[in-house]
């Protein structure tokens, strides 16, 4: 029965990709093929999970330094991969100023290449060693913040101490390369950034875990579980908000707003979910999308209204 429900969670995502109909970007697919390979392990013991996990990690990160030493005709080929030159800067820009059906040729060929390229040669093991840990993590009672205050607070340290200073040392190094394609592909690599991030996560896991205990968690738990259990709906509803902003479909701002900018649109998109999930979930029992996906799982309407 269980294995049947990851089933039909790989093809909801794959029916339902927004790489397909919004963007290209979107790593659920990713997500749903690792567990078909993760469900096998579920039964095994933290640090068993823990062990796999840091070894797929691992995996990843090899394949990541092997860009360094690999043949001098697969290093071309990784930056034609990765760098832009002008005319292919205002080739995309083009298309996704463009027509629907412009916009829709881009995100495919993309969305492809992520599938066939990425996803086999470091994303799968990159994510699958990532879930692995966190059922490692869930096991040992982290995420149900019912460990000690004193186990989260050297979390918290630990992590921050040691991932902090490696993501800024990459930062470093990449501004003082001035973002050379060359550098950050074949030298730089990315190494501390990947080691660094997952420091980073362990640090946000044991500070959300301390701030959980709190009257701050209190006052946002309500709207945060309303957002949660409208998962579904305001996932896509950030893809047509953003989509609908920045093609020609919609304002056509592709290209033209500044890094700034961007980060406003995400705190918008964000506290206008915030404030709208509660107030439809006191009118209704579920999202609209996730009230469509159990209607069609049960092959009944499910009831709507409270």
């Amino acid at each position: 029965m269980e294995l049947s429900r990851c089933t039909h969670v790989l093809v909801a995502d794959l029916w339902d990709d927004p790489r397909l109909f919004f963007w290209y970007g979107d790593i659920l697919v990713t997500y749903a093929l690792c567990v078909f390979v993760v469900y096998w392990f579920r039964n095994l013991s933290a640090p068993a999970l823990f062990l796999i996990g840091c070894i797929s990690l691992l995996v990843a990160l090899l394949i990541i330094m092997s860009a360094g030493v690999a043949p001098l005709d697969v290093q071309q080929g990784i930056l034609e991969d990765f760098v832009l030159n002008p005319a292919d800067i205002d080739r995309e820009i083009a298309a996704y100023r463009g027509t629907w059906s412009d916009v829709q040729n881009a995100r495919l060929i993309e969305a492809l290449d992520i599938q066939f390229a990425g996803i086999p040669f470091f994303l799968f093991w990159r994510a699958g060693g990532l879930m692995l840990i966190g059922m490692a993590l869930f096991k040992l009672g982290v995420f149900s913040a019912t460990r000690s205050i004193k186990f989260y607070t050297r979390s918290v340290g630990v992590s921050g101490l040691i991932s902090f200073p490696l993501v800024a040392c990459s930062m470093v190094q990449l501004i003082a390369h001035d973002w050379d394609p060359s550098f950050r592909l074949l030298q730089h690599r990315g190494v501390y950034n990947y080691v660094g991030s997952i420091g980073v996560a362990l640090f946000y896991v044991g500070y959300i875990m301390l701030i959980s205990r709190t009257w701050i968690w209190h006052t946002m738990q309500a709207r945060l579980a309303a957002v949660g259990r409208m998962a579904f709906t305001n996932y896509i509803l950030q893809f047509v908000i953003a989509t609908g902003l920045f093609y020609r479909y919609g304002f056509g701002l592709f290209g033209s707003v500044e890094r700034w900018g961007q980060f406003l649109i995400v705190l918008i998109i964000w506290v206008f979910q915030l404030w709208i999930s509660p107030i439809w979930l006191s009118k209704f029992r579920f999202g609209p999308l996730e009230w469509l996906w159990r209607s069609l799982t049960y092959f009944k309407f499910q009831p709507m209204l409270k």
